[in-house]
């Protein structure tokens, strides 16, 4: 399920022009590909750009805990985290190779792939979807079938309608009976507000978000109502960077991973760390929204400790799934094979 901004197509041309000229103003301030970027070792680092999918938050926590703890640097990578102006943005500067990392939703990493990019996943940041359809607690809904004559916001991005339509049919319902309202980015406002009996967001920030600020929420994520498990973040490059530069990749995911390793052990160290490089985050919201995002970290349904798979790990069988249900709801044109949408050979 993407995040768009929405705006007109000037907007995003300039947002995207300015969000080139800030990797470009990273990279000089490094003082190039030679330099450490003030590295105290004498071997010079390659210099890297990670671009992420939102703003800092709770789910980049082991990218700033692995930043911190100085693990992209023992793999010989100087790393500059850029965030977008729209996600979609990300997307656009890896594609073109402007940046040689990006963090997007598993399903618009596959949309592009389908478009022609030459996009290419090497990790799954977590292991199922983040998206989901939101209520009050108090309206009583019971499932996403008791949507039926009642209004759900959507931003208006194609995916949100085909979560919707999928949800409720998995629930035994009629989506044709459900009412959608295009709220864009101001479902939980529109909710409270009781406008919309639910929106589509997503559950670790948007539902979290909710809580927090008083608002018990009843979620229903996407694939606890017949859609596929796929991984709902990913780390992505390109073929052209990975035939290039493949140690630069493998020592990106190795240090990624550590990171995140180290998140599962001691959350509250990484939580730290990222309120250290973010001080504009609040803590009880991030607190618990890395709560809630540990078991997807780990791909597992509680306890990060029942860990199915090892962290990273982009699983066969949940990317093909993901292939059929963009394709059966019109969010691609042809079926993506999981060996082309990605590979797990840089993991450690």
């Amino acid at each position: 399920m993407a995040m768009t901004s929405g705006d007109a197509t000037g907007t995003r041309r300039a947002r995207s022009a300015l969000v080139l000229a800030r990797v470009g103003l990273a990279l000089a301030l490094c003082g190039g590909w030679a330099s450490g970027c003030g590295s105290t070792s004498s071997a010079p680092l390659r210099q890297a750009t990670l671009v992420l999918d939102f703003v800092p938050n709770a789910v980049h926590a082991g990218i700033y805990r692995a930043l911190a703890a100085g693990y992209y640097r023992q793999q010989g990578i100087a790393l500059r985290v850029i965030e977008p102006s729209a996600t979609t943005e990300t997307l656009k500067l890896i594609d073109a190779g402007s940046a040689q990392f990006g963090l997007a939703d598993g399903s618009d990493v596959m949309g592009l792939i389908a478009h022609g990019g030459d996009a290419k996943a090497v990790m799954a940041i977590v292991q199922r979807p983040l998206g989901g359809l939101i209520g009050l607690a108090g309206e009583g809904l019971r499932s996403p079938a008791d949507l039926q004559g009642r209004t759900v916001g959507i931003t208006g991005v194609p995916s949100d309608r085909a979560v919707l339509d999928t949800e409720v049919r998995g629930a035994g319902g009629d989506p044709r009976r459900v009412h959608v309202a295009t709220v864009g980015f101001n479902g939980a406002q529109a909710l409270v507000a009781g406008r919309v009996a639910a929106f589509t967001g997503f559950i670790p920030d948007d539902g979290v978000g909710l809580q927090v600020g008083g608002h018990p929420i009843t979620a229903f994520a996407l694939d606890r109502y017949g859609g596929p498990s796929y991984p709902g973040l990913v780390a992505f490059t390109t073929q052209r960077e990975i035939a290039a530069h493949p140690g630069l990749v493998r020592g990106f995911v190795a240090a990624t991973v550590h990171g995140y390793e180290d998140t599962l052990a001691d959350p509250g160290r990484s939580l730290n760390e990222l309120l250290a490089a973010n001080p504009s985050l609040q803590r009880k919201l991030t607190s618990a929204s890395l709560a809630a995002y540990l078991p997807l970290f780990a791909g597992t349904e509680s306890h990060p400790a029942r860990r199915k798979v090892a962290f990273g790990t982009l699983q066969r069988g949940n990317v093909e799934a993901m292939s059929r249900w963009m394709l059966a709801n019109g969010l691609i044109e042809g079926p993506v094979s999981a060996s082309r949408y990605g590979t797990n050979e840089f993991l450690p």
